[in-house]
Formats: C-alpha cells, structure tokens, sequence
C-alpha cells in the first residue's frame, strides 16, 4: 500500500544480478511483495560482460587454436580468424543486443515489482530510488555485485581505456592491446583475442599470472602466453600511463615501455557501498565487502547476495547464497554454506582450477603437509591428448589427519579433473571424525571385476579421497 510518497512492500531486493533476481524470484514466488531495483541490466555482469559472452570468446578462440595443432595430428588445415562472427554471436544469442526485456518480464511474471534506477538506503528498511521512497517491513537484500575497480595510475583516468565491459561489445578487434592485471578476467581476455591475431602483452604487479594460484600454475601460464606470441611482464606495476591518440603507453616501475593501441583494465572489481548508502546502518561505508554469517545476514533485517557478500565472486555460488537468503527471510532453517571446498576456474588454455587450501594457505595455517606435483603430460590423458596437453595436478596433503586439503589442476580439461579433486576435498568436512583404516576400500586383487558392496555418500566420498592421494602417492615424490 502507499503511505503519502511512501511504498510499502516485504523486501527490497537492490541489485538483480544472478544473486538479486534469484532471492528476488523466490520471495516474490512465496507470496511476499517485492521490489527489485536494478540501475543497470536484470541479470548482471554475468550473462551480458562476463562468463556467458567472454565463455563465447574463448570458445571461438580455442577453436582457432585447435585448428592450428591439425597439422602436427591429422594432416593439414588453414584458417582465417574473423571476429565478425563471434560478435553477432554476442550480440544476438548472448545479450539480445544488451537488452534485458526476457529477463525483466520473467521476475514481474513471479509477482515481483521491478524499478528501474540506483537505490540508495536512507534507514533501516528504507531505500529511495528515482525520488521515490519504498518501506520494507521484512528487510533489505543488498546484491549489487561489482564493477571494474580502476587503479589510481597516474594519466590512466585521462584515457579512453577499455573494461570488460567496453571487450566483450567490440564488433572490431584492435591490431594490439595491452591487458593490465593478470588475474583471471585479464588472462582469459588477453588469450582470446591474441589467437584472432592481436599483439597483446599483459602487465601483471606480482611475481606471476594469475597470483591468487598456485605459483607452479602462473608460471606454466607464462610459459604458454609466451609461446604463443603474449608478451608477460610480471613483478612490476604501472608507474604511468598515456594516451596520444593513437597508442597507449604504459611505463613500467623499472622505466621499460609497452605501447600498445587499446588498453584493458582488468586489475580487480569494486563495490559501491559508500553510494549505497550503507553508512546510515552503522556500517563501514569503506569496507571492501559486506561481511556476512551463515544465513547471509549483514546485521538484523540486512542480507547480502553475490559478489558484494566477499566470498568469491561467482555466479554459482550467489546463487546457492540467494536460496539461503530466501529461506531465512521466509523463517526456514537454512543450512549455512560450506565453503571449504569451493571450486574455481580460470577458462585460459590450458585451464587453471583449483579448490581448496593452497600449499601457502596450509603452511600458513601451521598444518603439516605433503605436496605432490606431476605433470599432465606425463598421465595416460595427457600423452593421447598431444600438443596443447600443457598441463600439472598439485595436491596439498594434511599428513596428520591423512586427507586432501588443496588441490590445483591445470591442463586441457582442467576443469573437468577439478569436479573429482573439489569432491575429495569436500570429503574432509563431510565425515571428519571418521578414521582413515575404518574408511579405506578393501584391496581388489588384480583382474577382480567384483566392485565392494557401495557404503554410503557420505563414506564413498571420503574413500574417494584416501584412495586418490594413496594412489598419487605411490607416484608421485613428496617434496
């Protein structure tokens, strides 16, 4: 109902992203009234500027890729990279032209209230967006994602520099970009339109690509980036960067030069919490993130959804966070997340996945670990597989309690091999308390077809475990 200027409504919902439009959906499913407000497009970063249209990308790059080892396993092929293609795929199968209309139909279609505009939070239960002001009685779910953070450099704000944003709704492809940030978003992007036949060079500030992995997966990452034609410069941040019209000139901290013509800014994501006006619940509108408990609860009557909640930027799980805010705000018991075996993938070739506790992260944590490396190459898979089998499998072992903590796969299906490794890491949370000898699978003589009687999930999945970094071992030295 309407009180003067005044909505009242169950829940406001600010930003429809995949977090946003689930719990949106759900509550609106429920019978609750709901207004989402969503300033940019109902769906967010992912469907329009981010797994779904770079996930195209890299498609259409792999496939030029694989085209060019023909000659080394089948015979011979020529091809002719075209960009035009991959663009109107963009544009016509991925974003309907960035139009969000399917999307904003299908949360009204639940019952939801959709506004279009930036919100900003005035008091406890209280948003105005467009000079309108909605009361909530239930609460407030904050899941308004993240935007391209843009580092201070000076000269670089002065520039026509290019975001994920500005890549992903290109129709041409420049003659040479540099990419500054070596992180996922930055990697995957610099490879694509390298194998269209673009000079690129990525300027990385830590010791290697993709910092946030394990160190043995940046440098199999360089090595193939350089073998392909990418220029890696890493260790060193940008000191200074300009634009003369034409080129972009980025100095180094040493005083080398990259000039490239189009410049991306992939060097991390940026909330907006001093905007939303968080300020005015008593929190720290300069916090990175919004810290949530278990049920995503920020404080009483606030919940956070999706990047913005800190606990990795993922489509997947904001929506697995979504489902536990909903069923909070609708007096269910949610059962909080368990992270601890939260997989991720960078989408380079080879792919980069890992799960789990890296070697650094254990040590740091003071556990006693052993840690196994071996080449893809040097597996069954990887020797059919041929060129472009570039490839390692890490394994990071709490030798106390005999179970896999941390896991990286890198390889052709890097990604596919991370699903075994993120269950065997999962094991250890799954059954904690039991012993290992209890949990080991009975010895199977050679040539016995015979399988053991299947225990339960639970015991399968440890057992998976045991039996995986038994078998590695056997392999595999410790160092």
């Amino acid at each position: 109902m309407s009180d003067g200027e005044s909505t009242h409504v169950d829940v406001i919902v600010i930003g429809l992203g995949p977090g946003g439009e689930k719990v949106a959906g759900l509550l609106a499913e429920a019978g609750l009234k709901v207004v989402g407000i969503e300033g940019n497009l109902v769906g967010g970063e992912c469907p329009y500027w981010g797994c779904v249209p770079s996930k195209m990308m890299i498609r259409a790059a792999n496939a030029l890729a694989e085209s060019r080892r023909v000659n080394q396993l089948a015979g011979s092929a020529t091809t002719n990279p075209d960009w035009g293609p991959v663009a109107q795929r963009i544009r016509d199968h991925a974003t309907h032209d960035w139009d969000d209309t399917v999307a904003v139909d299908r949360f009204v279609g639940k019952g939801g209230i959709f506004v279009r505009g930036y919100a900003t939070i005035t008091g406890p239960g209280v948003v105005e967006v467009n000079g309108d002001t909605y009361v909530a009685a239930g609460g407030i779910v904050v899941a308004t994602g993240t935007l391209a953070a843009v580092p201070p450099i000076p000269g670089l704000a002065d520039t026509p520099y290019w975001t994920n944003h500005d890549i992903v709704e290109t129709t041409e492809l420049p003659e040479s970009l540099v990419a500054l940030g070596g992180g996922p978003i930055g990697t995957e992007f610099a490879q694509a339109v390298s194998r269209f036949g673009v000079n690129v060079a990525v300027v990385e500030g830590m010791d290697r690509l993709l910092p946030h992995n394990e160190p043995e997966a940046g440098r199999l990452l360089t090595e193939v980036f350089e073998a392909g034609g990418i220029a890696v410069h890493t260790g060193q941040f940008a000191s200074e960067v300009s634009f003369d019209g034409t080129q972009f000139r980025v100095i180094l901290a040493d005083g080398a030069e990259v000039t490239r013509e189009k410049l991306l800014v992939a060097t991390g994501r940026r909330t907006f919490l001093d905007e939303l006006g968080v300020a005015t619940l008593g929190i720290d509108p300069q916090a990175p993130f919004l810290a949530v408990d278990g049920r995503q609860r920020v404080i009483d009557g606030v919940w956070a959804v999706g990047d913005i909640a800190g606990e990795g930027q993922f489509t997947h799980l904001a929506t697995r966070q979504a489902a536990v805010a909903a069923a909070d705000i609708l007096g269910e018991d949610p059962q909080p997340l368990n992270l601890a075996a939260l997989p991720a993938v960078t989408f380079t070739d080879p792919e980069v996945g890992s799960v789990g506790l890296s070697e650094a992260e254990a040590l740091a944590e003071g556990r006693n670990i052993a840690v196994v490396v071996r080449p893809v190459s040097r597996t069954a898979r990887g020797w059919l597989h041929g060129v472009g089998n570039e490839g390692l499998i890490k394994l990071v072992v709490d030798i106390d309690h005999d179970v896999l903590i941390g896991a990286t796969s890198v390889g052709p299906t890097g990604g596919e091999v991370l699903g075994v490794l993120a269950l065997a890491v999962h094991a250890q949370d799954s059954h904690p308390d039991a012993s290992v000898d209890d949990l080991r699978l009975p010895h199977v003589p050679q040539g016995h077809r015979e399988r053991p009687q299947r225990p339960s999930m639970t015991l399968r999945n440890y057992r998976v475990q045991v039996n995986l970094f038994r078998r590695y071992q056997r392999w595999w030295p410790r160092r």
